[in-house]
């Protein structure tokens, strides 16, 4: 089949040729190969992903023409790469496949993508297959490619075990939606948030959600350094046609960490011309960084605004009890039984971000393993001593103090405020006044104004008061320490 095909094939290439100025077309289409027709298919092998896709964007419609000029027959064009066959079509035994060869500039491992289950037509959809004979009846599966197109994700970053919370709710909702229904609501989705909050798995759930249940959709996702060491290379081996090609026939592209193209005059311009094009024909992009847009540092002004046509979305660190839910989580994903004091002592000692949670358990559970004892909330703060940041202490506030003194003598806050004299109120009151000056920075008409808005002389004289009884009354002593505990300790 092949030696019939390859007259036909090149003499379509040189005619297509000689009406082209365009010295890359006759490069990649010198190594093409037909390998077989399916129907009405003409199915031709690329060198590589870059040519694939370069080709197919820019002259498969131009290829069809001219070979339906040299062999009088409607051939539909079938783009594929060595090992990837289109479904229900196995390669012809004389059309084996190159051996490992990968001609091109570009190394596979670095051209990350999502892999396709049938390779998109002209108009972005899988192109229909003519009659070829009967049906056949239940077909094999069709496999995966062997490399190109292949997306380093990874496979526990999906939106199921992301754990949704008050700090990332919004985020999360905003990339499901773009998942579901790309370019239709948020066009450009700016992802924003501090290093470890969850960015990252967001980015890549949206592409594992499109490989699974929309497989026709072309989905591109790198970090902005292998955007930028793909754009030198392309610029070194003179192949930026194939490169565009990639990046510009997507239907979703997702770059992270897009603050580090800030003061690379070439990538912006190359990314600026990139989002232009996608955004013109509707195509979603996604972006993440460590700040918002407007505080990237040497970050050209026209990214900047494109990067805030759309909608940003800020990822906050976990609270106490979201991050109760993701170590929790991630003992029970790894089999890990841990004690439940245990999990809430680790997720309140780890306060920054998920990588510190996750890391912290993964320390406990090994430090119990290596000195042999059992998981406890002692053993927890010796795995932890070296490895977390000292936590520094939250600033005690006057309405806590408040509470607490109201707590404690059977009250209710809004009597320590209240014009009340009565001494089972003003003693408590001149207490919560001692106290809030000697545990926190506030003035004496500030603290005033707490306690119903009292002139800071009344604050003073309840201050003096206090401190010249607990010179004589040991009870009194005994009261302010307890109370000073309970404050210390959060209530």
């Amino acid at each position: 089949m092949t030696e019939q095909l390859t007259p036909i094939w090149s003499e379509a290439v040189n005619r297509l040729a000689e009406d082209l100025d365009d010295k890359s077309f006759a490069i990649w289409l010198r190594q093409a190969k037909p390998l077989y027709l399916d129907g009405g298919r003409l199915v031709v092998q690329m060198p590589n992903v870059w040519a694939r896709d370069w080709v197919q964007v820019r002259y498969r419609s131009a290829l069809q023409a001219a070979l339906r000029a040299v062999s009088g027959t409607e051939w539909d064009l079938h783009f594929v790469t060595p090992g990837g066959y289109p479904p229900e079509a196995p390669p012809a035994p004389a059309a084996a496949p190159l051996s490992g060869a990968r001609p091109g500039p570009f190394p596979g491992p670095t051209a990350p993508g999502v892999p396709l289950a049938s390779e998109p037509g002209a108009n972005g959809h899988p192109p229909a297959r003519a009659a070829a004979g009967p049906p056949r009846a239940n077909p094999a599966p069709r496999p995966e490619p062997a490399d190109d197109y292949q997306i380093p994700l990874n496979p526990r970053y999906t939106f199921d075990s992301f754990v949704v919370g008050p700090s990332n709710r919004f985020a999360h909702a905003a990339c499901l939606a773009v998942a579901e229904a790309p370019a239709e609501a948020y066009n450009p989705l700016f992802i924003y948030g501090g290093v470890g909050l969850g960015k990252t798995h967001l980015m890549q759930a949206i592409a594992q959600h499109s490989r699974t249940y929309h497989p026709h959709r072309r989905v591109v996702y790198v970090s902005s350094e292998t955007f930028t060491n793909e754009l030198i290379n392309a610029l070194q081996h003179k192949a930026m046609p194939a490169f565009r090609a990639k990046y510009r026939s997507v239907d979703i592209l997702l770059i992270d960490d897009i603050q580090f193209i800030a003061g690379k005059e070439s990538t912006q311009e190359e990314f600026f011309h990139t989002f232009n094009a996608l955004f013109e024909v509707n195509k979603q992009i996604v972006i993440s960084s460590d700040r918002p847009p407007r505080e990237i540092p040497h970050l050209e002004e026209r990214l900047r605004s494109r990067f805030e046509w759309g909608l940003a979305a800020d990822v906050q660190p976990p609270d106490f009890e979201t991050r109760t839910a993701i170590i929790r989580k991630k003992a029970a994903d790894e089999g890990l039984n841990v004690p439940q004091d245990v999990l809430l002592y680790i997720a309140q000692q780890a306060q920054s971000n998920i990588r510190e949670l996750e890391g912290a358990l993964t320390r406990v559970v090994a430090y119990a393993r290596a000195i042999g004892r059992p998981l406890t909330v002692e053993l927890a703060a010796e795995a932890l001593k070296d490895l977390l940041p000292a936590q520094q202490p939250q600033p005690i506030s006057i309405a806590a103090i408040q509470q607490c003194v109201a707590r404690y003598f059977g009250l209710r806050t809004s009597d320590l405020i209240s014009k009340s004299r009565s001494r089972n109120i003003a003693f408590p009151r001149q207490i919560a006044m001692y106290l809030a000056r000697i545990l926190t920075d506030a003035s004496l008409p500030a603290i005033g104004e707490e306690f119903g808005g009292r002139d800071h002389t009344t604050v003073l004289h309840a201050c003096e008061k206090i401190k010249a009884q607990l010179a004589t009354d040991p009870s009194l002593a005994a009261t302010l320490k307890e109370l000073q505990a309970q404050i210390s300790n959060g209530g």
